[in-house]
């Protein structure tokens, strides 16, 4: 019992140390599990992936499971998590996805897999080249444009002129689509797609934000994808920004949402009923789009949304609606030609919406965000 206690106790000092406080996969503090065969510590979430890696790693509770003298011995004292990352991301490549605790499933999988199973980080291969060929070929299914049915659509992503091409028929010599990287964003959104690998592709296209709803079976080819498509990204940014260094184009590859949701919506006069609309925000380009459902092709409308010197704000806004409204949790966004009131169904929804503007409008603008208010100036 005295060993027990002895190890369990060193366990717990060892995953209080720099480095081992925080997941060796997702970074999310203060790991509860521990990989004896790789010597790392992980959080509960990725060490139910581990778990499918039964030959590479074993993973126990250092809390709840027995510990004898050599898995913490062997393990532990010798590795960690730093000592281990220094093996197994070595060599990450700047543009691939490190992916954080609240990322989806298939993004951590994957991380996990390329890591420890296929070794791709530790200089034995070369995954980088494939990622970065000059054409990367793959098969999705797309959901159609104006109805929710999925079909197959053949994908060619170009390193040479930076586009992305699909095609609706395999040995189709025209592309349905030609998308280029100046305005390419990808996300994973498998909530919002209804499948576990859905991914998110979005453009311009004759001045809108034009919407992909994309998916593959495997895990590992949609992820291939994704980070090929970063990797293409990245090559176009540098070749636009030759004086910048990849720390800061890599913050510009791709961009999460930072708010989406539902919300009403009146018109210009605010006299106009109020209409339920999804609303996506996105603090890399400062935008605020609305669709009519969180799956359409293309949006109703864009608002751009500058900073506090420009005369943009937003605030809570109270009374109810008696326009059409359902919803009376109120948040009105100030702009230089209008306000725009939107009506949330919840206090925490209007609560984190005006988070959100905010947190955009306190971002200075860059010489790229002018060019985009001038530009959905001249559309109005």
């Amino acid at each position: 019992m005295a060993s027990v206690d002895r190890n369990n106790k060193m366990l717990l000092d060892l995953v209080r140390q720099p480095g081992n406080n925080t997941c060796a996969d997702c970074g999310i503090p203060e790991p509860d599990w521990a990989s004896y065969t790789l010597g790392i510590f992980v959080c509960l979430n990725c060490s139910g992936i581990h778990r499918n890696l039964s030959d590479i790693s074993k993973v126990k509770s250092i809390r709840l499971d027995f510990w004898d003298d050599s898995l913490v011995q062997v393990s532990f004292c010798s590795l960690g998590n730093s000592s281990a990352k220094a093996i197994y991301e070595k060599c990450v490549p700047a543009f691939f996805y490190r992916p954080q605790h609240k990322d989806c499933v298939v993004l951590k999988d994957q991380w996990i897999r390329a890591k420890y199973e296929r070794r791709e980080f530790t200089g034995e291969n070369y995954p980088q080249q494939a990622y970065c060929s000059d054409l990367f070929e793959s098969t999705l299914w797309k959901k159609g444009k104006d109805n929710k049915q999925f079909l197959k659509r053949s994908f060619l992503l170009s390193r040479k002129d930076f586009t992305l091409r699909y095609f609706i028929k395999e040995d189709s010599k025209l592309p349905k689509a030609v998308i280029s990287m100046k305005d390419f964003n990808a996300v994973f959104q498998p909530e919002k797609i209804s499948h576990a690998h859905g991914l998110q592709i979005s453009y311009m296209h004759d001045k809108r934000t034009r919407n992909l709803f994309v998916y593959h079976e495997k895990g590992q080819v949609i992820v291939s994808l994704f980070n090929a498509l970063r990797a293409t990204r990245l090559a176009y940014l540098q070749k636009k920004h030759p004086t910048l260094q990849d720390n800061d184009l890599v913050p510009q590859i791709t961009g999460h949402c930072l708010k989406e949701g539902y919300m009403e919506k009146t018109g210009p006069t605010q006299r106009e009923s109020f209409k339920k609309r999804w609303f996506t925000l996105c603090s890399m380009n400062r935008k605020l789009l609305y669709f009519k459902s969180p799956l359409d092709a293309t949006e109703l409308g864009a608002v751009f949304i500058g900073t506090e010197s420009h005369s943009y704000s937003a605030s809570e806004s109270s009374g109810r609606s008696t326009r059409g409204g359902r919803w009376h949790c109120g948040v009105t966004l100030h702009t230089p030609d209008r306000e725009f009131v939107f009506m949330c169904e919840q206090e925490q929804e209007q609560k984190e919406w005006l988070e959100a503007f905010r947190k955009v409008i306190s971002q200075p603008m860059t010489s790229e965000d002018y060019a985009n208010e001038a530009t959905m100036k001249r559309k109005k």
